[in-house]
């Protein structure tokens, strides 16, 4: 049996966006709730509702609002790939697609930097779409159940992170 080609989310973006979060690809609970961070054990929400003072508990569209409200979007590195379970290290390389990041820097030109939610997504897009000389880039240990540092060394990290 062949593996599952999954597809990703289009981005959470609003006007006056100025900070692009960027994910590597939705775990299988994200892809199963259709909802970004879908994973209850999956720290963004909790980091992200700390930060810009909304309830990790909240109706997702409130949290969306939220964050777009605060300038920042959400979006994955990859449009779509092929992996078994939500590991980053599962996705068969010779599979991923990227985003189309060219259409969404000219559509929301205030984007001026990039923030990596871990390394998977930081090497993957330097890989797959290349370095944008105008657009700050800066990896944030990743916000995944898998990653094992403590919730509040993260939290430290992202909120230092979102405050350049």
């Amino acid at each position: 049996m062949a593996t599952p080609l999954l597809h990703g989310f289009p981005p959470l973006v609003a006007e006056g966006a100025h900070t692009l979060i960027l994910g590597n690809m939705p775990g299988a609970m994200s892809l199963a709730v259709q909802q970004y961070y879908g994973n209850l054990r999956n720290a963004f929400w909790r980091i992200t509702g700390e930060i810009f003072g909304f309830g990790a508990d909240d109706p997702y569209p409130e949290r969306v609002g939220a964050l777009t409200a605060h300038g920042i979007a959400v979006w994955d590195v990859l449009r779509s790939c092929r992996r078994v379970g939500s590991l980053d290290s599962a996705v068969e390389r010779d599979s991923m697609v990227a985003n189309d990041f060219h259409r969404l820097f000219d559509a929301y030109p205030g984007i001026t930097r990039v923030l990596f939610n871990g390394a998977a997504a930081e090497k993957n897009y330097h890989r797959l779409v290349g370095a944008a000389p105008a657009l700050r880039c800066h990896r944030l240990p990743s916000t995944s159940p898998a990653q094992t540092m403590r919730f509040e060394d993260k939290l430290a990290a992202w909120r230092e992170g979102l405050r350049r």
